[in-house]
């Protein structure tokens, strides 16, 4: 590992290329590791246990997410397969639909994560970016389809306008998902993982996945709640049911200000602690398994806002 060691002599913070910065939905691991490092020379060493904590109970959540999600988006495609005629807009039937699909795309990968947590990667280096890209890819799409939702009535029918935004928003999506391939890959730390980071935190494919995870995760939803506030026709939209889909936005904000955080903690622009140390780990891996339970979450608050 490196250590970070300010001019004063003061204390170093440990991070290494290696931690457990996974994908893997509940942690980031933003530092490293020996699980111990000292920031005063003077004091006891700082103590992170995060690794074993994530690794006992990850593994046990995203199963159980999984078949939430699962049973979940099942029920929400037998509705719109047996009552095509009662979404209508803005809950329209074509963007339920595709909110489906990003969330059963999403749900698809949960459980060869959830094995290479438990036991390892063995899937090497080209299925762990794959994996990493199509996880992005879902979380892209969806992003977009809740923003076009909220400001227009485009989905309200399947006609060859709606149906060529849709490929033009999920080829975007796949474009916008494939940084966080190129920035992703495996190490053996002691035994196989697959990293969402295993480039230095300045480097430019990163720095440009961080941008657009930010952009989607804090900036859009940002930007829809001020034109939602401001125009009188998109408040309509709101009160008729829209912001039922953005569940999504509300469970994945927290996990992007928590990428910003840790980009300013790894670039030594925020001065780390041995409090921070500690627990920051803890704080960035809930946020990102808050931001996991859209896909169980999402597609009983879709059903339950059409029941109503």
């Amino acid at each position: 590992p490196n250590a970070y060691r300010s001019h004063s002599q003061s204390p170093s913070i440990l991070e290494s290329k290696t931690s457990l910065d996974l994908l893997e939905i509940m942690g980031n691991l933003s530092y490293d590791e020996g699980n111990v490092t000292s920031l005063d020379y003077d004091a006891a060493p700082c103590h992170n246990q995060y690794c074993p904590f994530f690794q006992r109970v990850a593994p046990i959540f995203l199963a159980t997410a999984c078949a939430a999600a699962t049973l979940g988006t099942g029920v929400l495609l037998v509705a719109l397969a047996k009552w095509p005629h009662a979404w209508g807009w803005p809950q329209s039937r074509v963007l339920v639909a595709q909110l489906a699909a990003g969330t059963g795309l999403f749900a698809t990968l949960l459980p060869p994560v959830a094995a290479g947590i438990g036991q390892g990667w063995q899937l090497g280096a080209g299925l762990c970016r794959l994996t990493h890209l199509l996880w992005h890819w879902s979380l892209f799409a969806q992003g977009l389809l809740v923003g076009i939702g909220s400001c227009s009535t485009v989905w309200c029918r399947w006609d060859p306008r709606s149906r060529r935004l849709a490929v033009a928003v999920w080829a975007g999506a796949l474009l916008l998902a494939t940084p966080a391939a190129l920035a992703s890959g495996t190490v053996a730390n002691p035994e196989t993982s697959c990293l969402r980071r295993s480039v230095d935190i300045l480097s430019p494919v990163y720095l440009l996945h961080l941008v657009l995870c930010l952009c989607l995760f804090l900036l859009l939803p940002a930007a829809l709640l001020v034109a939602t506030l401001a125009m009188p026709r998109l408040r309509a939209g709101w009160e008729a049911g829209i912001g039922t889909s953005w569940l999504f936005f509300a469970l994945w904000a927290p996990y992007g200000a928590g990428l910003a955080v840790d980009f300013l903690l790894h670039a030594r622009l925020l001065q780390p602690t041995c409090s921070t140390f500690e627990h920051f780990d803890y704080v960035l891996g809930l946020s990102e398994g808050l931001g996991v339970l859209h896909c169980c979450l999402g597609p009983p608050v879709l059903l339950a806002a059409w029941l109503c």
